[in-house]
C-alpha cells in the first residue's frame, strides 16, 4: 500500500474568506472521488485550524501501489476538481510511501 500526502498553501493574496469557500469545496469534491476512482481505497482531506502553521490543507490517501497513485493524478476527474483548488495556492508539497 502507498500512502499519498499532499500539504497545499494559499497565495498571500486569497481573501480568508475565498480560502475557506475554495478549501470546503476541495474538502467535498475530492473526498467524493472514490465514487469515481474506484481504485481509491481510502481518502481524507483536512483543513487547517491552527493559524500558527503555514500550510493551509492536507489531502491524505491511499493507493494499494505507486501506480495507482499515478493513475489518480492523471485521471480527469482528480484533475478537475484539483485544478479548482491549485488556481489559489502557492505552494503544494508531497509525500508518497509505503505502509
Amino acid at each position: 500500500m502507498v500512502k499519498h500526502i499532499v500539504q497545499f498553501k494559499f497565495r498571500p493574496d486569497v481573501s480568508q474568506s475565498m480560502r475557506a469557500k475554495a478549501a470546503a469545496q476541495f474538502k467535498k469534491d475530492i473526498e467524493a472521488l472514490p465514487q469515481t476512482i474506484t481504485f481509491i481505497r481510502a481518502i481524507e482531506v483536512g483543513i487547517n485550524v491552527n493559524p500558527n502553521e503555514e500550510w493551509d490543507v492536507c489531502l491524505v490517501s491511499l493507493f494499494d501501489n505507486l501506480g495507482d497513485v499515478e493513475r489518480y493524478s492523471k485521471h480527469p476527474n482528480h484533475k478537475a476538481v484539483a485544478m479548482a483548488l491549485m488556481q489559489h495556492v502557492a505552494q503544494r508539497a508531497c509525500v508518497d510511501y509505503e505502509v
